[in-house]
């Protein structure tokens, strides 16, 4: 009966049968096959399909599933290409990978999981493309590396070269089970950018170089590059791409403008710093939350973001410090850090010379160059705060904020915004990096500055008002500081109306003998400022006095002369006119000369000597009448304030004119 059954079956189930018998008895051939019969055939296709020696060098095994299949060999060794350094690309006592079977199909690797006990890895990129994990015998294709999710080590050691990355590190791997969630220890020693890097930390068992809907996995780092230290804890879901990073650091150096060759950020030169944060990266955007940290002897917070996806990778972000100190802002403009802020950062060492370098000549303004060409490597728009200045010396700053843009090569601070002397400095600066040298222009307007607190020894008096006003309009080529305010043009003028001063018997002491007597009697008396101005012209470096006057009800000091940014050099003459009749007096010009670093004063010569004479043959005469060479008959009269102010707020035409009209460009670009 049972033949007549099957017989009478219908073909299709038949087949069904046929095939599930087949599946059966393929499985149990599967299961039971010697694969280690083709460990010869397998390394000899391997070996010619890469063009290099491959060779599993005591058992196989192969196990298949659904879909893949799992590949355990014990001993294997896979020779580098013969352009590589190390010898071999892997070489490790025993291997394990799972394997996915259909993109085999269209000659694609992909291997979900890698096991390697003990192994050896050398890995070598080069500029071409050429990199020894590519499995054609063409390393250049892309096409030809295989794509690996998880990866486990239980010990070993990692070679990885790429010259023109300035990489070549070498790294020690151990694995622990008893070190809890991270086992996997490593040590990491050679030279990153240029820089000799250490490093060690830990990670768990299971490393995800290319592993989708994983969950990440915990790693810890503590390392140096230089003078650069790292430290950072948290997870990671994707290696390769150093992707889905969820971290807390710790980051320490001389300066956050060594950053640059290491992380391709173009920060400017700073004070030693040491800044923490939480760190998250998602495909080509860097985030950095909560930092918060110290910039020399400076406090700093707040948020940052670095965007690579772009052609040119942008930075943006908001900073506040609490406390500015001014020596911090040294190295902003080419000058090396100071004693104090550059020991102000614990476990930083210093920079290797902390004072600052003579120029010849006295010369002050600074003269190291400023480095326009990383402005190029990226865009910005980064706005900065500092709600307390201290430590400001001759400026008197209190607070200040800047919002810096940088966007094909030309840099901005604008607006800038200074509070000085219980005013503020405001407007922009504008540095044009795709020129050689850089085309750089200032545009600053001074509003409501305090006399007393520009000139301290006047605050002491207690009873000294009035304020100043003023700007800045400065245009001109330049790579460093001095040299830019040595060809720049423009405008400079300082304005003051009515004012009043406290006991100015220091400052009249020289200059109207006279009056010393009035205040010896009187004690301390207040002088009453009627204006003043200061006001120049200046054509590629050189000041000329535009108008340079100060009236008060004592007396009117007029000026001429230049001052020359390029030599630093000071050529005026004061001209002190008393208003009222007095004895004792030798008016006489004042001489400023020197430099800006060593200015010297003095009376004029010629007239002081024609007063001395006189005297001298009055008194061979009678003693008394010698006083009569010295008595000041007062010739000085009030200015006109408002034509003189007036004079001092118009650029005369020319050079200067042009230059200002630049400058002042800088805020409509």
């Amino acid at each position: 009966m049972a033949p007549n059954v099957l017989r009478n079956r219908p073909l299709w189930l038949k087949l069904l049968a046929a095939f599930v018998l087949l599946l059966a008895a393929l499985a149990v051939l599967l299961v039971f096959f010697p694969w280690d019969t083709l460990r010869g055939p397998v390394n000899r296709y391997v070996s010619e399909k890469t063009g290099r020696k491959f060779e599993i060098t005591r058992r196989l095994d192969v196990g298949i599933g659904l879909r893949g299949a799992t590949v355990k060999a014990d001993g294997i060794e896979f020779a580098n290409p013969p352009w590589a350094r190390d010898p071999y690309l892997v070489k490790a006592e025993r291997a394990e990978f799972d394997i996915r079977l259909w993109p085999l199909i269209t000659q694609r690797v992909v291997i979900p999981r890698l096991a390697l006990s003990s192994p050896t890895l050398g890995l070598q990129m080069e500029p071409d493309g050429r990199r020894t994990w590519a499995l054609g015998k063409d390393t250049s294709d892309p096409g030809t590396v295989p794509v690996i999710g998880l990866m486990e080590i239980d010990g070993g050691a990692v070679d990885f070269l790429a010259m023109h990355l300035g990489v070549d590190l070498h790294a020690d791997v151990s694995y622990d089970t008893s070190r809890g969630t991270l086992p996997l220890s490593y040590r990491i020693k050679g030279r990153y950018k240029g820089q000799p890097l250490t490093a060690e930390g830990r990670t768990g068992n299971v490393l995800q170089l290319k592993a989708a809907g994983q969950p990440p996995f915990p790693m810890e780092i503590d390392g140096a590059a230089g003078h650069t230290r790292l430290k950072a804890t948290g997870t990671v879901t994707d290696l390769a791409d150093l992707d889905g990073i969820e971290a807390k650091f710790d980051l320490k150096g001389q300066t956050l403008g060594a950053l640059f060759p290491l992380l391709g950020i173009a920060l400017p030169e700073t004070s030693p710093y040491a800044l923490s944060g939480d760190l998250r990266k998602r495909g080509k955007l860097w985030e950095v939350a909560g930092l918060k940290g110290r910039l020399g002897l400076s406090d700093i917070a707040g948020d940052m973001r670095f965007d690579k996806a772009g052609q040119v990778p942008h930075l943006a972000g908001e900073l506040r410090s609490r406390l500015m100190d001014m020596d911090d802002l040294g190295p902003l403009i080419g000058l090396r850090p100071t004693e104090r802020s550059a020991r102000a950062v614990e476990g930083v060492a210093p920079p290797p010379t902390i004072t600052q370098a003579r120029r010849p000549g006295g010369k002050v303004l600074p003269a190291a160059p400023l480095d326009f060409e990383r402005v190029h490597a990226m865009n910005a728009d980064v706005k900065y705060t500092a709600d307390r200045i201290r430590n400001v010396r001759d400026i008197p700053l209190d607070r200040g904020s800047v919002q810096v843009k940088l966007a094909d090569g030309v840099l901005t601070l604008d607006p800038l915004d200074l509070g000085m002397a219980g005013g503020r400095m405001s407007g922009a600066i504008r540095i044009d990096a795709s020129k050689n040298p850089a085309d750089i222009r200032a545009s600053l307007d001074v509003r409501a500055m305090q006399l007393a607190r520009v000139f301290p020894k006047l605050e002491t008096t207690g009873n000294s008002v009035g304020r100043l006003d003023g700007r800045i309009n400065l245009s001109g080529p330049g790579s460093t500081v001095a040299n830019w305010l040595g060809g720049a043009s423009g405008d400079v003028a300082v304005m003051a109306g009515r004012g009043q001063f406290g006991n100015l018997l220091p400052v009249f002491a020289t200059l109207v003998g006279g009056d010393i007597i009035k205040f010896l009697l009187r004690g301390d008396r207040n002088v009453e400022l009627r204006c003043a101005a200061l006001a120049f012209d200046v054509n590629k470096g050189l000041m000329t006095g535009r108008t340079l006057m100060l009236d008060t009800t004592n007396a009117v000091f007029t000026a001429t002369g230049q001052a020359n940014l390029a030599t630093e050099g000071l050529d005026f003459v004061v001209y002190p006119e008393p208003k009222s009749k007095s004895i004792l007096s030798v008016r006489t010009p004042l001489v400023v000369s020197g430099t800006f670093g060593a200015p010297r004063g003095g009376l004029k010569v010629v007239p002081l000597a024609q007063r001395g004479l006189a005297a001298l043959a009055l008194g061979a005469v009678n003693p008394l009448l010698a006083l009569a060479a010295t008595v000041e008959s007062g010739p000085g009269e009030d200015s006109d304030c408002k034509s003189v102010l007036g004079q001092a707020n118009k650029p005369s035409a020319g050079p200067a004119a042009a230059g200002a009209a630049k400058a002042k460009g800088a805020r409509a670009r």
